[in-house]
């Protein structure tokens, strides 16, 4: 069978494809119509979950399709789907090209509409105005922690992590230098200079002024209106604000990852494979054993907890008054949860999601 046969072939696949996903575009557009009387929400990830679950399944042997290719597809086409029921905005931690965007266009996908935003609580306020109906934020990376901006507006928001997304994170050196030692300023989000700690010293930038900025991306936007200087950012952001790239991969850990949250305005139901959040104010906190009591609690409960991190309380008179944002397998309806809640001391419900999705 010769090219021209092939891709024949092909053409005639793409034009069954293109009459399938028509027809899928069609139901989706009685299904938003049921929601709309209903009432229901429109963006459901343990229903995305559950389809791509399915899928993963069908992907054996040698001509299937990988897990990352069925991923990638199918999150366009959910989120065409989304958009024809009803368009959908999204708030995040910008400006294009930053991490959070790429972070936010995996799940969203690239037709739906953005708003950059400057920071993290910009994020937050947009959702609760209703300027936005979803909002992207970091919340930890694996090796610099958690992001203490996020923590706060959660304790302090009425607004619900709905889903998380972990993006593995590389970052580039980008100027419009020729070389390292033509460098005098180097613009990078703050914690992105930690990261990288060990390329800059290799490369005698350890002395070089480092400016910290809102974002990797707005870093490059800067350094490409600067004969002197570098960004530390993402191979996209160089790209988009034509900056060329001296180094990629400068990151001091290969596994770098960065955890982010999507926030929304309701619950999602139990999906079977969730993670449930929570923030906890201890009563008696400054008696001894408190916290182990509470640590007691969730393990006579067989709940596996997957992180406890503390934070001064933002809202309090009291010096060095502390909460804990507790992570816990399971959704925030299933019994041993429930019985968390019966607890003496303050716990506020942040949300419960698919984990990983």
């Amino acid at each position: 069978m010769d090219i021209i046969q092939l891709r024949k072939e092909i053409d005639t696949i793409d034009d069954s494809i293109f009459e399938l996903l028509a027809q899928r575009m069609q139901i989706v557009k009685h299904v938003g119509e049921l929601k709309r009387q209903s009432q229901t929400r429109i963006y459901r990830p343990e229903r995305e979950r559950e389809i791509l679950a399915r899928l993963h399944t069908k992907s054996e042997g040698e001509n299937a399709l990988s897990r990352e290719a069925i991923d990638a597809i199918y999150m366009e086409i959910f989120a065409a789907s989304r958009n024809l029921e009803l368009p959908e905005r999204v708030a995040y931690l910008g400006p294009l090209g930053s991490y959070t965007h790429q972070a936010a266009e995996s799940r969203f996908g690239r037709i739906c509409s953005y708003m950059s935003m400057k920071t993290i609580s910009s994020v937050f306020r947009a959702l609760e105005h209703g300027r936005a109906q979803y909002g992207i934020v970091p919340i930890e990376n694996n090796k610099n922690g958690a992001v203490g901006e996020t923590l706060d507006n959660l304790a302090q928001t009425s607004l619900k992590i709905i889903g998380e997304i972990v993006m593995p994170i590389h970052h580039s050196l980008a100027s419009l230098c020729e070389s390292p030692d033509q460098i005098r300023r180097i613009y990078s989000k703050d914690i992105a200079f930690g990261q990288c700690y060990e390329f800059l010293n290799q490369h005698n930038l350890e002395e070089v002024e480092r400016v910290a900025v809102e974002s990797t991306a707005r870093a490059a936007q800067l350094a490409a209106n600067e004969k002197d200087a570098a960004a530390i950012c993402s191979r996209v952001a160089a790209k988009l604000y034509a900056l060329p790239v001296l180094f990629e991969s400068i990151e001091d850990f290969s596994n770098n990852q960065t955890r982010f949250v999507i926030l929304g305005d309701f619950a999602n139901e139990p999906s079977g494979n969730d993670k449930t959040s929570l923030c906890v104010d201890l009563v008696d906190s400054d008696k001894p054993g408190t916290l182990a009591g509470l640590l007691n609690v969730i393990k006579e409960a067989g709940v596996n907890m997957s992180k406890i991190e503390s934070r001064p309380k933002q809202d309090s008179n009291t010096s060095f008054a502390f909460q804990f944002f507790i992570d816990l397998d399971g959704h925030i309806r299933d019994p041993q949860l429930q019985q968390l809640l019966a607890t003496k001391h303050s716990i506020k419900w942040l949300g419960s999601y698919t984990r990983g999705i």
